[in-house]
């Protein structure tokens, strides 16, 4: 079988005012998603979809593609998505679902589920590129989103992403030299962006606080030192914060962490990012948070 492989992502910066245009600082994982094919000449016009979680098998399906039928699944609700994804993507390419032929399609999610790096970015960029399509417009009209994710797993790079006026973003060189005094945090609880952003997009916002939170990434670009990283981090958390009028991480769960502590995401689950102090595996160990990789665990760059 021929393969495809897109990483997973780690948000930044301005998460939530992503969707209005403001400036995004996202970088790739390590982990990602495998997109396995092959296509047999049987006159069937089936696709056997086969989706593992980390080389556990999780859902199947046999797909109709004539009239977009599931003739067999273990998930229903999944097997429903993948479907709609899958007509999609036959309406987008010239070259697939087209003639009578058997497709196997089989993906392997590297990372656990619950980790919220791009489960869904990383299948619709891998589809894309399989059936040479735009893998922006396939995320718009199957998921939804501002599009930053999709630009990590394409380029494989740290990006600056910016989604209005239109969908714009360029490769950049996020090394900075601290690099290694940060730690990022599993939270034990997947957040639904979705939910998160409808709330988010019930708020009056002005085009003011947009621009503030693009100001603040590129200044994030550029920081050399740790300190200055980390004032930047709380004046960010501390803005969506008062906008979305909840508290933030570090007042829920850690408010004696002598570090900053930033939401990556959607608030409330998937990742925090923080920076190295004495004994802080015990300190987040000893509060449920087993999961504390280091920069080089989890960032691929």
């Amino acid at each position: 079988m021929n393969a495809i492989f897109s990483p997973g992502k780690l948000m930044l910066t301005s998460e939530y005012f992503a969707i209005d245009g403001a400036l995004v600082l996202a970088v790739p994982t390590r982990l990602g998603q495998e997109f396995f094919f092959e296509e047999k000449n049987d006159e069937k016009s089936l696709i056997i979809w086969e989706a593992y979680h980390q080389n556990k098998l999780w859902l199947t399906a046999v797909i109709d593609y004539t009239n977009w039928q599931i003739l067999e699944t273990n998930i229903p609700s999944s097997a429903e998505f993948i479907t709609r994804t899958l007509k999609n993507v036959q309406q987008l390419s010239s070259i697939k679902f087209k003639h009578n032929l058997t497709y196997h399609l089989r993906t392997n999610l590297q990372f656990p589920a619950d980790y919220g790096l791009g489960s869904s970015s990383t299948l619709m960029t891998n589809l894309a590129e399989w059936a040479q399509i735009d893998p922006f417009y396939l995320n718009t009209i199957s998921l939804g989103g501002s599009g930053y994710d999709i630009a990590v797993a394409k380029e494989k790079s740290a990006v600056l992403f910016q989604s209005k006026p239109e969908i714009r973003y360029d490769k950049v060189d996020f090394n900075p030299p601290f690099k290694n005094e940060l730690i990022f945090i599993h939270l034990n609880q997947k957040q639904d962006s979705r939910e998160g952003i409808s709330f988010y997009k019930s708020k009056k916002k002005s085009p003011e606080l947009v621009d503030e939170f693009s100001d603040i990434t590129k200044k994030i670009l550029l920081c050399s030192e740790l300190e200055s990283f980390s004032e930047l981090m709380m004046i960010h958390e501390r803005k969506i914060a008062d906008f979305l009028e909840i508290s933030t991480v570090k007042e829920k769960l850690f408010a004696d962490c002598p570090s900053f502590v930033k939401s990556l995401g959607a608030w409330g689950g998937d990742f925090v990012m923080s920076a190295k102090f004495g004994s802080y595996k015990d300190y987040f160990w000893e509060k449920g948070f087993n999961t504390v990789f280091e920069w080089s665990d989890i960032i691929n760059l």
